[in-house]
């Protein structure tokens, strides 16, 4: 008889495997541009130099205000710039083992601060210009922002940067019924 209180065994196998799927072929492809993170890279990269064009066009110069503005904006429009083409040809894809989704919310976050804090000085120059490109600068700030928190959400997801990883999870249950005399 069995003794009471005590179920029969049961024993549960949960089993995660994860499969990386990667193609590491360079090649161009333009439906990188219909994304949502490809459409960010060319609104970030086009807002940026325009926010450049515009303070430099001035007719005000302020070295300090104006140098940081462009050092910021033109870095992170190059390295936004050169990541694009990355994606494009798929380079990110050739080399998946590189954490690019770390590395770019980092980045875009950073981006984000320290070109707000460039909007927030090219506001305090009392010139068209650098009205436009304060504009310019918040609206950018935004996308970088925007861009941030979808990079933020990869991150916590395990995605890749490029290419898909599948996740199969397979539970086995044994149960083994207690014997009745």
């Amino acid at each position: 008889m069995a003794e009471a209180g005590f179920p029969g065994q049961h024993t549960t196998t949960t089993t995660v495997t994860s499969n990386t799927m990667v193609n590491t072929r360079l090649r161009f492809d333009p439906s990188y541009l219909k994304t949502m993170p490809g459409v960010l890279k060319v609104v970030q990269t086009v807002l940026c130099l325009v926010g450049v064009i515009c303070i430099v066009s001035s007719r005000l110069s302020n070295p300090g205000r104006d140098g940081y503005f462009i050092w910021t904006t033109m870095l992170a429009f190059w390295f936004t710039a050169i990541l694009l083409v990355f994606y494009l040809f798929h380079i990110v894809e050739k080399f998946y083992k590189i954490p690019w989704l770390k590395m770019e919310f980092v980045l875009t976050s950073a981006w984000t601060l320290l070109i707000l804090v460039a909007a927030i000085l090219a506001v305090t120059v009392s010139d068209d210009a650098h009205i436009a490109g304060a504009v310019f600068a918040f609206v950018v700030t935004v996308a970088y922002g925007i861009d941030a928190y979808i990079k933020l959400r990869g991150v916590q997801a395990g995605g890749l940067a490029q290419g898909t990883r599948v996740i199969s999870t397979q539970t086995t249950e044994v149960t083994a019924a207690t014997p009745r005399f």
